[in-house]
């Protein structure tokens, strides 16, 4: 019959098997980063794109539920609706924001208004261009109120 050798069992890891572990986390997470910044450079193009799109919605929407001309105000930082009451008056109805932090956004500000039929009045055909990093997204909006994201 052999004798079987037991040996004792070890506790915790050397310091060499702790700097190769830490070592290859790191070469792991220097790989990752890149593309984890592009999909959020992404993101924060798409979020303001489909924020200005919305509003350009809603404005024309609004404008026919209501049956009253409205004005869509664009700024860097905010969508504003307001509905025109008089001829000096107006009241605002719905305000959003664009938080994509540290999107470049071209055509802003600008101020659209609404017929009560929906159509714009004025000069209304815009693109806007936002752009983060390698994203980049342009909003296409046309006088009879069709909005277009490429």
């Amino acid at each position: 019959m052999g004798v079987a050798i037991i040996s004792p069992m070890r506790r915790g890891v050397t310091l060499l098997e702790l700097v190769i572990t830490i070592a290859l986390l790191g070469v792991l997470v220097s790989f990752a980063v890149p593309p984890a910044r592009a999909v959020r450079d992404r993101l924060a193009v798409d979020d303001d794109a489909h924020a200005l799109a919305d509003a350009h919605a809603r404005a024309r929407l609004t404008a026919v539920a209501e049956r009253r001309v409205m004005i869509l105000t664009l700024t860097p930082d905010s969508l504003v609706l307001r509905a025109v009451e008089s001829s000096t008056d107006t009241v605002e109805r719905w305000r959003g924001v664009l938080t994509g932090y540290g999107v470049l956004r071209t055509g802003l500000p600008r101020q659209v208004v609404f017929a009560p039929s929906g159509a714009t009045m004025g000069f209304a055909n815009a693109t806007y261009s936002l752009s983060r990093g390698a994203a980049t997204r342009q909003v296409v909006v046309s006088r009879y109120g069709r909005v277009r994201i490429i």
